[in-house]
């Protein structure tokens, strides 16, 4: 048992529970690192390492960013480096198990560089049971923070690295904004804007708004002219982020809300804007509107349904039914039939039985999606699901699992087949990953196409012709 020293901060998940009605505060001030800290990432690397989703993507920038400005380089490779930093995942448990193997595999480099320091940060060290095994198992981990406090991060790692110390900070609260932190964008042509920050459904099967606070937008202002800079910066696509991108300004009383937003984005014209992840209990009209008004917000929508059986919903705490997300889903492609739309689907949740699972299968069929990820229901400790009885078995659910894979599989490549022979406008992203004499990019709609290039290079969007359809991907070639 780790005893806790004068200084930590740990995470506690009541807290984080709590809502307030304050208003959020939004930090401007403007960043600065305190000058006996400025320099000490002279000579030195980092290796960073991401879990998880685009918020923590987009996060990670933020820390390279933090990190570049104390002079610290980064590195490809662990054990070139001198700070090894992993911004983490919780949504579950698999991506746990994922970063506490990487921490043990990599303790060995302690042996041959002993002042190497390893730092967790992200969504896992929001959890109390997570930081208790961290600081009894894994006791090479030197520094631990949260999702609430990256811009602390020159003063926490100064700690460790003058005074040698094992350095806790885990803010449990709603949050604030905290503006003007410094960024490397890991893309040239692709960005990332933060929107909003946290989450309030309170899903019951969800630890995000415990790891990521209360709801809280940034000043439509703020975004607004952070895309513009983008756009000058050369970028062609930016992708709004948030937990739930529908809700963005009902915290802080912005008219239009989200519907507003996107369509201030689309006049600024930048040449592509996406968005995610969108829930399916606030999708409003006037989103539907604005996206199908503006050529610039690309006609693709991940709209994560979970479960296909009202009374799991239910259950789940998702706010809507069966038949809501289906009018939803239903209203949505008659006004824009061209647009594709993917989804989330959970199996296996606490009581699912074989009639509601099949009622899963029939909403597959109904929406015939263009792509869906899929998953095992796994608890998270913490969450009201978690404190239901686990009661379908392990083998159910990979059985269920494995018949939703095939149904949905079949439809994605239906959905690819149709573009057999027509063309479509690619942004490319590079060579193909798997043939260096190929490009790859993606559709407006959001289908990889790897295809032959006559002069196409990374940021150009270019016409392709599709010649070939896979269930995952579209083969083509570039047009004169």
């Amino acid at each position: 048992m780790v005893k806790k020293q004068p200084g930590w901060a740990l995470p506690d998940l009541k807290e984080a529970q709590k809502r307030s009605h304050h208003q959020t505060v939004i930090e401007k001030a403007l960043f600065a690192i305190p000058p006996h800290i400025q320099m000490i990432g002279q000579g030195k690397k980092y290796y960073l390492r991401t879990y998880g989703c685009q918020a923590n993507e987009r996060d990670s920038e933020t820390l390279a960013g933090i990190l570049e400005s104390m002079q610290f380089t980064p590195c490809s490779e662990p054990s070139e480096a001198d700070v090894i930093l992993l911004n983490t995942c919780a949504i579950r448990k698999n991506a746990e198990d994922k970063v506490l193997g990487e921490l043990g595999s990599l303790k060995r480099l302690k042996s041959d560089k002993p002042d190497l320091i390893f730092a967790v940060c992200g969504c896992m060290a929001q959890e109390e049971e997570i930081v208790t095994l961290l600081l009894e198992k894994y006791r090479h981990v030197q520094l631990i923070f949260g999702t609430h406090n990256i811009h602390r991060l020159p003063e926490l790692l100064y700690e460790v690295m003058s005074e040698g110390k094992r350095v806790v900070e885990v803010l449990s609260k709603e949050g604030e904004v905290i503006e003007n932190l410094p960024v490397r964008r890991f893309g040239k042509h692709k960005a990332w804007v933060n929107i909003m920050y946290g989450c309030d459904k309170f899903c019951t099967y969800c630890i995000v708004p415990y790891t990521r606070g209360k709801e809280r937008s940034r000043a439509m202002e703020d975004i607004l002219d952070e895309v513009r800079i983008l756009k000058e910066e050369g970028y062609k696509e930016v992708t709004l982020l948030g937990q739930n991108v529908n809700s963005y300004g009902k915290d802080a009383g912005i008219v239009g809300g989200f519907a507003s937003l996107l369509e201030e984005t689309a006049k600024i014209g930048i040449e592509r804007i996406r968005f995610t992840t969108s829930h399916p209990w606030d999708f409003t009209d006037e989103m539907i509107d604005v996206i199908a008004r503006y050529d610039n917000i690309m006609p693709f929508i991940h709209l994560p349904v979970q479960s296909g059986d009202s009374e799991i919903l239910k259950i789940m705490g998702r706010r809507y039914t069966r038949e809501q997300y289906l009018t939803l889903f239903h209203k949505i492609k008659e006004r824009m039939p061209n647009c594709a739309i993917s989804t989330d689907i959970i199996v296996g949740f606490p009581n699912e039985s074989e009639e509601q699972f099949e009622n899963t299968l029939s909403l597959v069929d109904e929406c015939q999606f263009d792509n869906a990820f899929t998953f095992i229901y796994s608890p998270r400790e913490g969450t009201p699901a978690a404190r239901m009885a686990d009661n379908v078995s392990l083998e159910i659910k990979q059985h269920r699992l494995a018949r939703l894979n095939e149904r949905w599989n079949q439809y994605a490549k239906l959905k690819n087949d149709a573009y057999l022979g027509k063309t479509v406008r690619v942004l490319v992203d590079g060579a193909s990953k798997k043939n260096d004499q190929i490009m790859s990019g993606y559709t407006e709609t959001n289908k990889l196409v790897n295809f032959v290039a006559k002069d196409a290079k990374a940021g150009d969007i270019v016409t392709v012709k599709i010649t070939g359809c896979k269930t995952f991907s579209l083969d083509g070639e570039q047009c004169e």
